[in-house]
């Protein structure tokens, strides 16, 4: 039996590091890339194989490290289900930029759990597979606020705080909206960056306290906005964010030039999204802009950039 599950990617909207720091966030999916798991049976006795196909990787699992992400995501879904290892081979395949805030590790490691699940004829709810790959997150991000793993595994807009359960802070979107994701074309591992802020943190605690409650209200009012679908107030907080952003220090040249750009072509709001100092940017435009933003933002150094429409889920 040959199965196939996939988990898309996601941006943060409000709220990236202050929500390591118990204050909230929101994310959406990014229905537009996705990471796939595909399962074939392999031969008895040759036990459970893991083919990155993007990176060009092959991992067994009986020789894999303990901190080897792909293979601890099989390792953790096997544990859970109470199931023996099978013979099978894992072909993971991902169209998720890696190291640019899109979500790319969890979505990887949601679509391995889906797939494998299945497999095995016990399919998890998203409750399950967003606290399986959390714990993958801990190997690929040391302390990960757990944002990731649960809008990736619902798949629906979520207003996050930490420790608080999904099921809780399901975002409800009062009008679409659009939105450009444009790719520096800098990787941004979370892991570093997210370690900087905490030495940081650390050296100056008042300040960057003060800071992340800051964030928390922009995230808090900018959750108003979004339920009311007042899309122009969405697009001045998204700006805000931006600025507190820089002050922690996260922001880049590149960046900077890309959110100035899009504010040149006439978006509602940009900010950069995810860990920062490279990764993406997102701009909250008009849909009938959407072509001349973009346009600008390539103008401007952006690699990729790709067009996501917020809405509703289910």
């Amino acid at each position: 039996m040959s199965v196939i599950a996939s988990a898309p990617g996601k941006v943060i909207l409000f709220g990236e590091h202050a929500v390591v720091y118990g204050r909230s966030a929101i994310a959406v999916p990014v229905m537009q890339v996705r990471a796939t798991a595909s399962i074939e049976p392999s031969p008895p006795g040759s036990g459970l194989t893991v083919v990155a196909s993007d990176l060009k990787k092959r991992i067994s699992l009986s020789s894999a490290a303990e901190d080897e992400p792909l293979t601890a995501a099989a390792r953790l879904t096997l544990e859970h289900l109470a199931v023996p290892i099978p013979d099978v081979t894992i072909t993971i395949r991902s169209t998720i930029p890696i190291a640019s805030g899109l979500g790319s590790g969890a979505a990887v490691s949601a679509a391995l759990v889906r797939a494998l699940a299945s497999f095995s004829g016990s399919p998890l709810s998203a409750e399950e597979v967003s606290a399986l790959v959390f714990e993958v997150e801990k190997i690929h991000h040391g302390t990960p606020s757990g944002i990731d793993n649960t809008v990736i595994a619902h798949e629906q807009p979520v207003y996050f705080v930490r420790k608080q359960s999904a099921k809780k802070v399901r975002l409800n979107v009062g009008a679409p909206f659009t939105l450009l994701i444009a790719d520096t074309g800098k990787s941004s591992p979370t892991r570093r960056v997210v370690g900087r802020v905490r030495q940081a943190w650390r050296r100056q605690k008042a300040r960057y306290e003060v800071l992340f409650d800051q964030i928390g209200d922009v995230v808090d009012e900018a959750r108003r906005a979004m339920e009311a679908g007042d899309i122009r107030e969405l697009g001045s907080l998204m700006d805000e964010n931006h600025e507190l952003l820089i002050e922690l220090g996260v922001s880049s040249s590149k960046l900077d030039e890309l959110v100035d750009a899009a504010h040149f072509a006439g978006a509602l709001g940009a900010k950069l999204s995810g860990a920062g100092q490279g990764g993406n940017m997102i701009a909250l435009v008009e849909e009938s802009f959407a072509n001349e933003v973009m346009e600008e933002l390539k103008e401007a150094g952006a690699t990729r950039v790709i067009c996501t429409r917020v809405q509703q889920q289910g």
